[in-house]
């Protein structure tokens, strides 16, 4: 069975940065692309940021020049660095998995960690 765990979430005042971290489990052997997407209350689920493994990124515009994204391939990792964090972030994060390959040679077309909740306020 293949799972991602995220971590890294929590209350930070405006202003402030806070970094995400997703692990997807040690059966991998491969991921296409990895991301986060955020869903608030009562809105829908929307892309944050996405990395290919050949390291093509693309960031929604409302967090280009605030957020980073990176990976690590090997430890099918992804990270997402938030700075000048506004209070418009509030929401659930979730790790995005596409296209996974296990070791033992099963393929899931997408998968989704179980989210950690970030608020900004003061």
């Amino acid at each position: 069975q293949v799972q991602f765990v995220e971590t890294g979430g929590g209350s930070v005042q405006p202003g402030g940065s806070l970094r995400l971290s997703c692990v997807g489990s040690t059966n991998i052997f491969s991921i296409e692309s990895m991301g986060w997407y955020r869903q608030a209350p009562g809105k829908q689920r929307e892309l944050v940021a996405t990395c290919t493994r050949d390291g093509r990124i693309n960031y929604a515009d409302s967090v280009k020049g605030r957020f980073t994204i990176s990976r690590d391939n090997a430890e099918h990792t992804v990270y997402l660095q938030m700075d000048g964090l506004k209070p418009e972030d509030t929401a659930v994060y979730y790790c995005n998995a596409r296209d996974i390959w296990t070791m033992q040679g099963y393929s899931y077309l997408e998968l989704w960690g179980q989210g950690t909740p970030v608020t900004v306020s003061s």
